[in-house]
């Protein structure tokens, strides 16, 4: 458990735009910042961070909350855990007693995972670093490929000892649970044998964005025909290779600084060039680039820069994955290095200016590359030259922004020896044909939609829940403030005549909404609201330094995303950028007072025109006699809503 001082000191150190800006690339807007949703496939920002109010709200999924609910919900953090990332990255020694066996297995079998794969990560670097077989075998192999000391232990890097059940062994030993070695993929278990799958394998652990361990790449150190060269962890519900970048959780923030991201093949080639002083790389680690991995770069810069070695087989396959990364509106070039030469070994014979450079001479635009690559190889051939300007085309036709199309066909044009008119020919068809698969699956989405319309009639707006929504909200933003309210109060004049004479009233927010509420016995229809309501008054009535912060932060999930949802509504149209298009919205002038006495009016208002209407449903099945009564208060609400409507347009 961890004391209640430690969680507090992380809550009011940590600044949840700096959180968020490790894992989504956030642009200021106005007070707040946005940025693409990290929970969605988006294009267009939908995501917006108040460093004001320290929360956070995903238009595009609804999720929302503060620091440690962005942490949850996207590395799928324990609350604990949360506390723990935050406090490691702000340098705040935590309090905490140790887990019992009870609670060791009242985690769920989610964060078993994870801390069995932890576990096995340190393991590995101890028998790196401890045993004589791994410094003869493990510490040696490294320190050939170059790295340092400091470099091993940055990237966490270990060795599993060449004995069958070494390290399944030890890890039942320390009370781990077959189960999750086994789902890990840590542990092989055939029937009653169970084997160690990295044995005598030097390990790379893969982490998340957030430095969580979520399984390894092992690279065997013999000559063994039979065993793969590299070998993954199987997927798991923690590991989805598709979805993973090796040395996201070193590179985040160079990524966001640079704006750049460098994808490289291997292991080693990001550890080399984080070792050389370029860290803002990371690997696809031996698969074929996905879409999932693009997104994860999306969100920290649109510039990504594919390096690969001048062997021809893998420079296509690496130009078929790129199409994907056109598909996501992104600006791509790519780098190739000297025959014999990998990004690995360039790296470790360079120091850092002589690779920056390089890199900055030999970066093409991806266009221009794939074009002079292919035209060499098929420049005497008209079939393959053929071939090769429809696949150039076919990879223009990926890019969202009609304008850099047009000038890569011009481009592709001028390479080629083509005219130019013959490609746009050709990308009309490619984009007609797009076009006609697009309108189908429109289509059909269409008739669906439309059997939903039928079925489901529009929704009227339920007026009192936006007014019950707007007083949580005033509660939240001005409830410790004193304001001076003008309260409208019938008297007569001279001429006998009833008139609203104005007495100023000086209260505090929450005294002055809690009263007039409790006078006309107003009660809210919405449960949460009414929770979050009574709630949000008994923490002002106990305390004079009311902060949302704070209060946001004290209470569950549910409740602080709703009051995230309440607080962040208005911010959504700061995501437009109305101001880039000439277009100035107008600041709110509305004082608090007034803002508190036109909710409560206009809530009494539309109540009264509900008793009114239960009064005409009654009198439809009463006698004449009883709708005489009824007809009497018909007439009292009637007035009464008239006197209110006097105030409320005073107010207004």
């Amino acid at each position: 458990m961890i004391s209640a001082s430690s969680i507090d000191q992380v809550f009011e150190t940590a600044r949840v735009e700096e959180v968020i800006g490790d894992f989504v690339q956030l642009k200021k807007a106005g007070s707040n910042f946005k940025g693409l949703s990290p929970f969605s496939d988006e294009r267009s920002p939908s995501f917006m961070v108040s460093p004001v109010k320290q929360i956070w709200k995903d238009f595009s999924s609804g999720k929302g909350g503060n620091v440690v609910a962005f942490l949850m919900e996207h590395e799928h953090f324990t609350y604990p855990e949360a506390i723990r990332y935050l406090a490691k990255k702000y340098n705040i020694e935590i309090e905490e007693t140790v887990q019992s066996d009870e609670q060791k297995q009242a985690a769920n079998e989610r964060e078993s995972l994870y801390l069995v794969s932890e576990y096995a990560s340190k393991y590995f670097q101890n028998i790196l670093h401890k045993t004589d077989q791994g410094k003869s075998i493990g510490l040696s192999y490294f320190k050939e490929r170059g790295f340092t000391e400091e470099t091993i232990k940055t990237f966490d890097l270990g060795y599993a000892l060449d004995e069958w059940q070494a390290f399944t062994d030890e890890a039942l030993k320390q009370g781990y649970n077959i189960d999750y070695l086994e789902k890990t993929g840590l542990t092989i278990v055939k029937g009653e044998k169970r084997f160690d799958r990295f044995k005598g394998r030097v390990l790379f652990p893969i982490k998340s964005m957030s430095g969580r361990v979520l399984g390894f790449g092992g690279r065997i150190l013999i000559n063994d025909k039979k065993a793969a060269k590299y070998l993954n962890s199987p997927e798991s519900d923690i590991y989805h290779k598709s979805k993973v970048l090796y040395g996201i959780y070193h590179a985040k923030q160079s990524i966001a600084k640079e704006d750049n991201c460098y994808l490289v093949e291997g292991y080693t080639d990001v550890i080399q060039f984080h070792q050389t002083g370029i860290k803002n790389v990371v690997s696809s680690s031996g698969t074929a680039l996905t879409s999932d991995q693009i997104r994860i770069i999306n969100r920290l810069t649109k510039n990504i820069t594919v390096l690969f070695d001048s062997d021809a087989a893998g420079m296509r396959a690496s130009l078929r994955g790129i199409d994907l990364i056109l598909e996501q509106g992104m600006n791509v070039k790519v780098c190739a290095f000297p025959d014999g030469e990998d990004p690995d070994s360039f790296a470790k014979k360079n120091s850092l200016e002589e690779l920056a450079l390089y890199l900055d001479e030999n970066s093409k635009d991806f266009i221009q590359f794939k074009a002079s690559v292919l035209f060499e190889e098929s420049k005497n051939d008209p079939i393959k030259k053929a071939e090769t300007v429809r696949d150039i085309v076919n990879s223009i036709s990926k890019i969202p922004d009609r304008i850099k199309k047009e000038i890569y066909v011009q481009e592709c044009a001028r390479i080629m020896d083509i005219s130019e008119t013959v490609l746009f020919s050709t990308l009309a068809q490619i984009n007609k044909k797009e076009f006609q698969e697009e309108a189908k699956k429109q289509k059909n989405e269409q008739k669906a939609f439309d059997v939903i319309k039928h079925e489901q009639p529009v929704k009227k707006v339920d007026v009192q829940y936006v007014l019950e929504r707007k007083i949580i909200e005033v509660l939240l933003l001005y409830g410790n403030k004193t304001e001076d309210f003008e309260d409208l109060v019938l008297k007569e004049n001279d001429k006998n005549e009833l008139i609203l004479e104005p007495v100023i009233q000086r209260a505090k927010v929450f005294e002055k909404v809690f009263l007039d509420l409790q006078d006309d016995e107003m009660q809210f229809s919405n449960p949460q609201f009414k929770t979050l309501y009574y709630t949000i008054i008994d923490r002002l009535n106990q305390t004079e330094d009311f902060e949302l912060k704070t209060f946001i932060n004290s209470v569950d999930q549910d409740m602080a995303n709703e009051i995230t949802t309440i607080l962040m509504d208005d911010e959504r149209y700061a995501l437009d950028d109305w101001n880039r298009m000439n277009i100035f919205p107008k600041e709110k002038t509305t004082s608090v007072a007034q803002l508190v006495s036109e909710t409560i009016l206009s809530l009494r208002c539309f109540l009264i025109d509900q008793k009114v209407k239960e009064f005409q449903q009654e009198t439809l099945h009463n006698k004449i006699d009883s709708n005489r009564n009824i007809l009497e208060e018909v007439k009292d609400y009637s007035s009464l809503k008239m006197l209110l409507s006097r105030k409320l347009n005073r107010v207004l």
